[in-house]
């Protein structure tokens, strides 16, 4: 799969720079990345075989729980054209805040 944009995870991982869960965090995202950069997904169903634990909100947004769902990242797919674009990235607690239909990037 092609990402757009892996800019907004590292952004995201430096702001958390200082606080105790930065390196588990910088790994798991890195680990997210690396796997779904290599993944091949024509369905929602082949995102669930990768991780059972992803929320699939509609036909092209999911929502994928990282670092033991601390944190959480909502992405948008396009199966046809295999892009993902990461459309927010936030810990849990803020999850609870946005709509997750309609976020995107540079939204709280």
């Amino acid at each position: 799969m092609r990402i757009i944009a892996r800019r907004t995870l590292r952004e995201f991982v430096e702001a958390r720079r200082g606080h105790k869960d930065h390196a588990a965090l910088k790994a798991a995202l890195d680990a997210w990345f690396d796997e779904t950069k290599k993944a091949r997904w024509s369905s929602a169903a082949d995102i669930k075989r990768s991780y059972a634990t992803a929320s699939i909100i509609s036909a092209d947004r999911v929502v994928f729980n990282i670092k033991g769902n601390d944190y959480r990242l909502v992405a948008a797919i396009d199966f046809e054209k295999s892009i993902v674009w990461i459309k927010w990235i936030g810990t849990h607690r803020d999850y609870d805040r946005i709509n997750v239909r309609e976020v995107r990037h540079g939204e709280d």
